[in-house]
C-alpha cells in the first residue's frame, strides 16, 4: 500500500503543473473563440471529452469511499483497543474534526453571503456546466431526515450514490467487521484493501488523462463565462485559503488548552510549517514536528503514539475545506442550503475525512468533496475546474494540519496526566 501511494503521489505531482497548465489554455482558448461562428462545433466535441472524463471520476467515487471507509473503521477500531493513549487521542480526533467542519459551514456561508461570487462569472460558469438550476434535496421532516440515513437497501444506496446512507451502512459493516472472528476478519479487510488499491489505480488512470478533461471543461468554460471566469477561481481560491488559514490558527487555541504558551508553541511548530508549506507532505513534516514537540516538552510514549496516529488519521483542515468546496459549488449553482443539508454536510464531512488519510490531494479532492456534493444537491461539474486551482489551498490545508497534529499531541500529554 505504502509503495502504491508513492507512485501515485509522484505521479500525481508531475500531473499537477499540467492540470494547471490545461486550466489557463482552456480558458484562453474558450475566451478568444467566444462569438466566431464555428464555435458550436468546438463545443460539440469539448463537451462530450470532458463529461467522460468527469463521468470517469464518478465512477470511482462509491466502491472507493466504500472500501476507505471500512477498511479505516477496522483500523482505527483495532488501534483503540491496543491502549488508552491511542483511544484517546481517536476521540480528540473525532472532536476536532467535527468542530473543523461546523466552522466550516458557518463561516463559508456566512463569508458567501456578505461577498457573493461575481454574478457574470457565475452565469457562465452555470451555462457552460449545463446546470443552469439545481433543486436541494427536499426534507419534509426531521424524522424523514433521521430515516434517511439508514439505508433499507445499500445496493440501491449504491447504485443512487446516496452517500448518507452508504457511509452509515460502511461505518456499521466496517465496526461489525471487528467483532468476528479474527481470521474472517482479515479476509474482509484483505478483500476491501484490494478494492482499494485497485481504486486508486484506476484513479491513478484517469487522473493521468486529467489535462485533456480539464482543457475541454475549461475551454466550455471560458467559451460561456469569458475571461470573467478566471474571477470565480480567485475568489474561490481566497475563500478556501482563507478557511485552512483560519483553521490552523485555531489550532492554535488547542495548544493553549494544553498549557502551553502561544508564543513558545508558534516557536516549535514554525520549522514543521515551513516543511509542509514547501512540500505539501505531512508526513515530509513528521521529523520537524517530532523535534518540536520534545522541545515543548511532551514525554516520548506520546509522542510515539500520538505524532504518527495524527499524521494518519488526523486531517483537521479536510472537514474545513471540503465542505468549503461543497458549499461554493452549492452558491454557483444556486442551491439553498437550509439547516438540514449543511448538518448532513458536517456529518459526511467529519466521517470522511478520516477514510482519505494518506492519499494524494487530487484523489481526495473527489473522494471526500464528491460524497458532500451528493448528499447537498451541489452538482459535481464544477469540480474538476476547482482541482486545477487546487494546488494553491492545499498548501494551507498541509500547513494546518501539521499545526494541529503538534498542538492535538501536546494537548493528548495533558489527558494522559489526568486519565
Amino acid at each position: 500500500m505504502a509503495k502504491l501511494l508513492q507512485t501515485i503521489r509522484a505521479a500525481v505531482g508531475q500531473n499537477t503543473v499540467r492540470i494547471l497548465l490545461s486550466l489557463v489554455l482552456g480558458l484562453i482558448a474558450g475566451g478568444a473563440l467566444a462569438g466566431a461562428p464555428f464555435l458550436d462545433r468546438v463545443l460539440a466535441v469539448a463537451d462530450p471529452v470532458g463529461g467522460l472524463w468527469l463521468d470517469a471520476l464518478r465512477m470511482t467515487i462509491v466502491p472507493l469511499v466504500f472500501s476507505l471507509l471500512v477498511v479505516g473503521v477496522s483500523s482505527a477500531a483495532g488501534t483503540a483497543a491496543a491502549g488508552g493513549v491511542a483511544a484517546r487521542a481517536l476521540g480528540l480526533f473525532a472532536l476536532f474534526l467535527f468542530a473543523s467542519a461546523v466552522f466550516s459551514a458557518l463561516a463559508v456561508s456566512g463569508v458567501l453571503a456578505l461577498w457573493p461570487a461575481p454574478q457574470a462569472a457565475v452565469a457562465g460558469l452555470r451555462e457552460a456546466a449545463g446546470h443552469a438550476t439545481q433543486r436541494a434535496p427536499d426534507f419534509p421532516s426531521m424524522g424523514a431526515w433521521l430515516r434517511a440515513f439508514i439505508p433499507t437497501n445499500p445496493i440501491q444506496a449504491a447504485a443512487e450514490t446516496s452517500m448518507a446512507p452508504l457511509v452509515v451502512f460502511a461505518l456499521a459493516f466496517g465496526l461489525a467487521a471487528t467483532r468476528i472472528r479474527p481470521e474472517l476478519r482479515a479476509g474482509i479487510v484483505s478483500l476491501f484493501e484490494g478494492v482499494m488499491e485497485a481504486m486508486l489505480v484506476l484513479v491513478q488512470w484517469v487522473l493521468f488523462a486529467a489535462p485533456v478533461g480539464v482543457f475541454a471543461l475549461a475551454l466550455a468554460v471560458g467559451a460561456k463565462a469569458g475571461f470573467g471566469a478566471a474571477g470565480a477561481l480567485g475568489h474561490y481560491v481566497l475563500i478556501l485559503s482563507g478557511v485552512c488559514i483560519s483553521v490552523a490558527l485555531l489550532s492554535y487555541l488547542i495548544a493553549l488548552l494544553a498549557g502551553v504558551p502561544l508564543f513558545a508553541f508558534a516557536k516549535a511548530v514554525a520549522p514543521a510549517q515551513a516543511v509542509a508549506f514547501s512540500t505539501q507532505s505531512s508526513i515530509a513534516s513528521l521529523p520537524a514536528m517530532v523535534a518540536g514537540t520534545r522541545r515543548l516538552g511532551a514525554p516520548e510514549p506520546i509522542i510515539g503514539v500520538v505524532l504518527p496516529l495524527a499524521v494518519s488519521l488526523f486531517r483537521i483542515t479536510s472537514p474545513a475545506a471540503n465542505l468549503g468546496v461543497a458549499i461554493y459549488c452549492a452558491h454557483i449553482y444556486g442551491v439553498p442550503l437550509n439547516a438540514a443539508l449543511l448538518t448532513a454536510g458536517v456529518a459526511v464531512a467529519s466521517v470522511i475525512s478520516l477514510a482519505s488519510v494518506g492519499l494524494p490531494g487530487q484523489i481526495t479532492f473527489f473522494t471526500t468533496t464528491g460524497p458532500i456534493c451528493l448528499i447537498m444537491g451541489a452538482p459535481l461539474e464544477l469540480l474538476p475546474i476547482l482541482l486545477a486551482v487546487e494546488t494553491i489551498p492545499d498548501i494551507f490545508r498541509t500547513v494546518g494540519n501539521v499545526t494541529a497534529d503538534m498542538a492535538v499531541t501536546c494537548l493528548a500529554r495533558g489527558v494522559e496526566g489526568k486519565a
